[in-house]
């Protein structure tokens, strides 16, 4: 098989790049690979040392967005960028602001101490500290992003324009990861955002990938509620 995926499946842009393979009806196959304790040659592949990198038969790309840009070009249909050219700008937007600015900290103040970090130490659950911390992050910090998708979603099925698109899946993976450390937007304050994630997780592309990834993780330490 010459498409290959490299990097954890923890990661949500691993998941990002296996969601637009998925949605392209693409096989392709996906090797595991820490990048805290990478395989022999790994910066050849990922010069940053960063998940995922690709290849597609002797090419070899790094970096999520970059991968995706990539598989737009190599397979054009389905399209996952719009042909408006202020859709496309803003379907990078929100793929810069979920990759640049939720990922950081949702990623590593939140999903990082309530589930990798238990995982790793062979723990059931996160240490009580951690959890006061992340639930910190949960109530004052992820409330600004919630809010602004909340608004930019609307009364829209997806985010930009009237199909799916690359900004959904850089909406919904990290989001992914949440969900796996028991952490959602509460519906009750933020109902657009809520459902759209459970429309977006629940397409078959997304459902798929969440799957497999259960098992690894076992109980969580925040809980979901409405």
């Amino acid at each position: 098989m010459s498409l290959v995926v490299l990097g954890g499946s923890v990661s949500p842009f691993v998941r990002k790049v296996r969601v637009a393979l998925a949605e392209k009806g693409l096989e392709y196959r996906h090797e595991q690979v820490n990048p805290y304790a990478p395989p022999a040659g790994w910066r050849e592949l990922s010069p940053l040392g960063k998940i995922p990198a690709f290849r597609d038969g002797d090419r070899a790309l790094a970096d999520s967005s970059v991968i995706c840009a990539y598989l737009e070009r190599r397979f054009p249909q389905p399209a996952l960028y719009p042909s408006d050219p202020y859709d496309y700008a803003r379907a990078l937007w929100f793929e810069e602001y979920m990759d640049s600015g939720f990922v950081p900290v949702a990623g590593a103040r939140v999903f990082f101490p309530l589930v990798l970090k238990p995982l790793f130490g062979g723990k059931a659950e996160a240490d009580p500290n951690d959890v006061a911390a992340a639930s910190k992050v949960v109530e004052e910090e992820l409330p600004g992003f919630w809010d602004y998708l909340e608004r930019e979603l609307a009364d829209h099925e997806f985010i930009v324009g009237d199909r799916f698109t690359i900004a959904d899946i850089a909406i919904a993976s990290p989001h992914a990861n949440l969900r796996h450390a028991g952490v959602a937007p509460v519906r009750k304050r933020w109902p657009r955002l809520r459902a759209f994630l459970d429309r977006m997780h629940g397409r078959s592309s997304f459902k798929k990938v969440m799957e497999e990834e259960t098992p690894v993780f076992g109980k969580r330490s925040i809980q979901i509620n409405d």
